[in-house]
């Protein structure tokens, strides 16, 4: 049975972090909004992508740090169970949940007394016409919307490989780990980005689980310069991860107790590797399908993603924000986007929507960090650079920790400004300190007017200053007495690298 037509200002399809915070926005400006959402409300952001994982990514991490015996300590019959920190990972979810659920009940249309509202439809939206929507409903029927303006927040779900079943019993992708029953004996993670090298991160850290990683580049993360590369790589493997370089996945042969994995070599020879669960991280594809948008006069593009104007908009009437687009699939970047497009819908004041210095954290062990230009995008620009690399090893907070792996690298222009260009960090609390050189970015600012600040003693920031003193030559460790923990260099596109 349908029910009549409801009218709204905006009509948000997806309650993931994007959705939500482009719902709220509207309601910052008094704005009557429809929030439709057909699965759990959070979307991946919160309950299979960031929260979750960096959830199941701290636990691991302390109970790596537990398990040490370098530290004066050592913890008696220590143990871990995976069905424990999958419920303690619900847990959290439920928490960031439920708090997006009250705060929607709070705005909700007919008990808000304010000039905005919030109605959330649990179910699926699909365009029935260009200003019209037919919503599913989880509870059975359909509901009838129409709407002035559309913000298309659906995200997005893992891609699948070829002929691969994911069953989500043996063989599962980053949106079903989580039903895994117990820690696996062997796990392979075909993927070598940044999930996949996160979630080898994860289960490696927790001791229970022989981690096989297939790369199929040379590298991991090899759009990062080489030493942050290796960095990761050697991390990896000295937690038990065995990375398979330029390496493919030809097909997963179930047998009754295990499953047998046929790998491709770059140079023609093939491997099988006996293991106990797959987990495939290949990417993720635009969740569009269920949204019927050629009846909004929406085409996507070839590879399924919505293409958007500069402010987000789609066509007409009909914005986009998140995973359906282009840009990064990053909970940071879909919630910037959504919140601009609410604004420019409705002919809010706004700024343009640049992101030229976004900084990012990925959750290795320890933590690697990055904000600006790169050596190789410097390179490829013909900009010429000084980089300066700053190991944890001198710092004594980093000491105090017992966490001295890692390293700060700064980039700036090799001329008289030194303006800073980038930076890429490894070790405790990378996602802190990363901002505040993407705020001196952003700021335009150089070396030499940042070294007037005085950093707080003992912590991980200093390296920050230490970094840049050693760029000015006025470091108070000097590369000299520890050439393998202090590297200064220069590159100019007409000659390469300077000694």
């Amino acid at each position: 049975m349908n029910e009549p037509l409801d009218k709204f200002d905006l009509c948000v399809i997806g309650a993931g972090p994007g959705g939500f915070a482009g719902a709220m926005r509207a309601i910052d400006a008094g704005r009557q909004v429809c929030l439709i959402e057909g699965d759990e409300i959070g979307g991946t952001g919160v309950k299979w992508g960031a929260l979750a994982s960096k959830t199941m990514w701290e636990l691991a991490k302390d109970y790596a740090v537990a398990s040490k015996t370098d530290r004066g300590y050592r913890c008696a019959g220590l143990s871990v169970d995976y069905v424990a920190v999958r419920d303690t990972v619900i847990e959290a979810v439920k928490e960031k949940q439920y708090q997006l659920l009250s705060q929607i009940e709070t705005f909700a249309r007919g008990h808000w007394p304010g000039p905005g509202s919030i109605t959330y439809l649990r179910g699926w939206g699909r365009f029935s016409g260009p200003a019209r929507l037919t919503v599913d409903l989880a509870a059975g029927g359909e509901q009838e919307v129409s709407a002035d303006h559309f913000l298309l927040c659906t995200g997005s779900k893992p891609r699948h490989f070829g002929h691969i079943t994911v069953d989500q019993q043996r063989i599962f992708d980053s949106d079903g780990i989580l039903q895994l029953k117990q820690f696996p004996k062997r796990l392979m993670i075909v993927g070598a980005g940044v999930t996949g090298c996160e979630y080898a991160t994860i289960f490696s850290n927790f001791g229970q689980t022989r981690v096989f990683l297939v790369d199929h580049q040379e590298r991991v993360i090899p759009y990062e310069d080489e030493d942050v590369s290796d960095f990761v790589s050697a991390n990896l493997e000295r937690h038990g991860v065995k990375i398979f370089h330029s390496t493919r996945l030809r097909d997963i042969l179930a047998k009754p107790e295990h499953l047998e994995v046929v790998l491709d070599f770059d140079d023609g020879h093939a491997t099988v590797v006996e293991v106990d669960a797959v987990l495939i991280s290949i990417g993720r594809t635009p969740n569009i399908e269920r949204l019927n948008l050629a009846a909004a006069g929406v085409t996507p593009d070839r590879a399924g993603y919505l293409d958007t104007d500069p402010d987000g908009r789609v066509t007409g009437h009909i914005y986009a924000a998140g995973d359906v687009t282009h840009r990064p699939a990053l909970v940071n970047m879909a919630i910037m986007e959504s919140r601009h497009a609410v604004k420019h819908m409705f002919d809010l004041p706004t700024q343009p929507l640049t992101f030229p210095n976004m900084s990012t954290v990925m959750f290795f062990y320890p933590a690697v960090a990055a904000v600006g230009l790169n050596e190789k995008a410097c390179r490829r620009k013909k900009m010429p650079y000084r980089v300066a690399t700053y190991a944890n090893a001198l710092l004594p907070r980093a000491i105090a920790m017992r966490a001295t792996s890692g390293f700060v690298k700064i980039i700036v222009s090799d001329d008289d400004h030194q303006k800073i260009l980038g930076m890429r960090a490894a070790g405790p609390q990378v996602s802190s300190t990363i901002m505040s050189i993407a705020l001196l970015i952003d700021q335009d600012k150089n070396a030499m007017e940042v070294l007037g600040a005085m950093f707080p003693h003992p912590t991980m920031s200093e390296v920050i200053q230490e970094c840049l003193r050693l760029l000015a030559g006025k470091s108070i460790y000097k590369p000299e007495a520890f050439p393998e923990l202090l590297k200064i260099r220069r590159w100019r596109p007409e000659t390469g690298y300077i000694p």
